[in-house]
């Protein structure tokens, strides 16, 4: 079976940003990796002592098939980096109930850019921005086609 994750890139709160993800959704991290863990290669220039707790990769199971993976960048590794562009993480849910608990959880200081509400294609469905700048958007398909 294929499985979309959506790996998430940070800039130095990675460890912050999944601990609230963590927090909505339960489970736990099945690997915690920092950068001080990774070997030194050569023609690599040496890493900044301030990455070196930074999280190298993380990931947070969803369900039996999806997890949302991430990492910390920095310095030459992003030297575009830009909080939030050009992606949104979709989840749809199994109820209306499951669809306001995590909108309602995962919204906490962030931006609602559309409430959750029936739309004419006939999902619930909600649009927001969270407290880290990461785009989402919930779906319940209330009135299956």
């Amino acid at each position: 079976m294929t499985t979309v994750n959506v790996y998430l890139t940070f800039n130095g709160n990675c460890e912050e940003a999944f601990n609230f993800y963590k927090s909505v959704f339960g489970g736990e991290f099945p690997y915690v990796g920092r950068f001080k863990e990774m070997p030194p290669q050569e023609g690599m220039p040496a890493l900044p002592p301030e990455m070196e707790e930074q999280i190298m990769h993380i990931s947070l199971p969803i369900s039996q098939e999806t997890s949302i993976m991430g990492s910390d960048t920095g310095g030459e590794w992003a030297p575009y980096f830009k909080q939030g562009n050009n992606f949104s993480i979709s989840i749809n849910t199994d109820s209306q109930a499951e669809a306001d608990r995590l909108f309602n959880g995962l919204s906490v200081g962030g931006k609602v850019t559309m409430p959750l509400a029936e739309t004419f294609w006939g999902d619930y469905f909600g649009m927001f921005t969270d407290k880290f700048g990461i785009n989402w958007m919930l779906s319940f398909k209330a009135r299956p086609q």
